[in-house]
């Protein structure tokens, strides 16, 4: 079977490493480029909805999503790894024809659909910073897309590089906002115990649900483990 993007498919080995934390280094690549998901303007928005509105009280919402995350994200990894398919391949092998096309054309509006909030964040957010109008920030958005397409026939390795050393920025930003905001710490406890204030909060919480557990993460992580061609001992396979 042909590999999905064969110019920068690579095998990243996880034997013969002298440690622990060097074995677990080898799968930190694609778990880096996944996490940039849950920075997507959805995440954010209803996060700050929830915050805005209700305080603290959906952060039990908001725990309960990422603990359902974590079990997908962790399954789909396992079936990337072990299989050595993406979600496409996958597909290809177990459904008909039509099914696939069906498949097919419903994943071209999701990514669609995606890309749109994306592409009008990204303007919304370059108006708000430098005031340079929505359509100049499109444009700029555009010359974002040429430059991952550049840096990933460069090779793997170093866009992980480039989507760390953001990823890297943000999470120190985030880690300034706490200090900033200085959250009560017996209020956020609190918040961990399920409650509904209200039917807002209900419609507010399915938000915050549908942005952290989104199936085309899963789909990413299949394909990133899958195109890095991890290579992990048959027992540690088995137990895959």
């Amino acid at each position: 079977m042909s590999k999905s993007l064969e110019e920068v498919n690579e095998s990243v080995t996880t034997q013969n490493k002298k440690s622990v934390f060097k074995k677990i280094i080898a799968f930190f690549g694609p778990a880096y480029l996944i996490s940039v998901g849950y920075m997507d303007p959805g995440n954010w928005a209803t996060d700050i909805a929830g915050g805005s509105q209700f305080g603290y009280a959906l952060l039990w919402v908001l725990l309960m999503s990422n603990i359902m995350a974590l079990l997908l994200q962790s399954l789909s990894a396992r079936l990337g790894i072990v299989t050595q398919r993406d979600l496409a391949q996958a597909s290809r092998e177990t459904y008909s024809p039509f099914i696939n096309y069906i498949l097919y054309f419903l994943a071209e509006i999701a990514i669609a659909a995606c890309d749109l909030a994306e592409v009008l964040g990204m303007a919304i957010g370059i108006n708000l910073l430098f005031d340079i109008p929505l359509i100049e920030g499109v444009m700029i958005t555009v010359l974002d897309t040429f430059l991952l397409l550049f840096l990933i026939n460069k090779g793997i390795r170093k866009m992980e590089a480039f989507i760390i050393t953001l990823v890297a920025v943000i999470g120190v930003s985030f880690i300034f906002e706490m200090i900033f905001a200085q959250p009560v710490m017996g209020d956020v406890v609190l918040g961990l115990i399920p409650t509904m204030p209200n039917e807002t909060a209900l419609y507010i919480a399915i938000g915050i649900i549908g942005a952290t557990v989104m199936p085309h993460n899963y789909t990413c992580i299949l394909h990133w483990y899958k195109l890095e061609n991890l290579t992990v001992p048959r027992q540690v396979s088995s137990k895959l």
